[in-house]
């Protein structure tokens, strides 16, 4: 099978990564040449990915094509570019939706998946919709697969899928609360990292337990935690956090 992405930026990067790490099976990966300075790195990484001349080219000589570009830029090229009927299209492109996608390539074998940047470690979920088997197939070598039957479904974990910098924002935080405390940067940052890697790595493997279940079981009457987290509640933090979903689910 010979892979073509069309944009090559940090998730095209990631994907590639994740494929190489992988034990998929493929002939060859062709890139588009917008982005040719990260292009030519992973062409000097790994042998089997080649730059192709234009976007035509990529198309013609894949057998799948990711679409891996911004919502502009892929209203402004994809009605000019020609996908064969049979060709296998897979858009990461967020707030172009399926219909859209299938005007503008005139093609209907098109799969939206949303991929994270922890998918070049392998990890971390991946949306697919709608449902297909060769794709699911494809993506389960690189983490963990949730397959949806509605598009409507499917932006409200686009919606999620927002919260990576949030996150790394409540772990900054947490470390330069240290440091105003007397504790070196480099321990403050290595402390908050490991922190809430344990804590996430701890939710998965008790995944008998809901997450209610966990919010309770990692709290004790009148313990610290008990009192952050009542603190948190009056000052309407996690009700700030709804209304932010709400509000970035309708741009998708």
């Amino acid at each position: 099978m010979i892979l073509g992405f069309l944009g090559t930026g940090h998730i095209s990067s990631s994907v590639i990564e994740g494929i190489f790490k992988s034990k998929l099976k493929f002939k060859k990966i062709y890139l588009s040449p917008r982005n040719r300075i990260l292009a030519k790195k992973l062409s000097k990484r790994f042998k089997k990915i080649q730059i192709s001349k234009n976007n035509q080219q990529l198309i013609d000589k894949s057998n799948w094509v990711f679409l891996a570009i911004t919502p502009k830029v892929g209203e402004k090229i994809l009605k000019n570019l020609y996908f064969k009927k049979n060709k296998k299209i897979i858009s990461f492109i967020s707030t172009i939706n399926l219909k859209k996608l299938r005007e503008n390539t005139k093609n209907k074998n098109i799969t939206r998946v949303i991929p994270l940047p922890f998918i070049g470690m392998k990890k971390g979920p991946i949306v697919i919709f709608p449902p297909d088997r060769s794709v699911k197939n494809f993506f389960k070598n690189l983490g963990k697969v949730i397959e949806v039957k509605s598009e409507k479904v499917s932006k409200s974990f686009w919606a999620t899928s927002s919260f990576m910098a949030p996150f790394y924002n409540l772990v900054s935080t947490t470390s330069d609360w240290l440091v105003s405390k007397g504790v070196k940067r480099k321990e403050a940052e290595n402390y908050a990292r490991e922190l809430f890697s344990a804590l996430s790595e701890d939710a998965i493997n008790k995944k008998k337990l809901s997450l209610k279940q966990l919010v309770v079981e990692s709290q004790t009457p009148g313990g610290t935690n008990a009192f952050v987290l009542r603190e948190l509640k009056k000052k309407k933090f996690y009700k700030v956090q709804q209304k932010v979903l709400n509000s970035i689910f309708k741009k998708f």
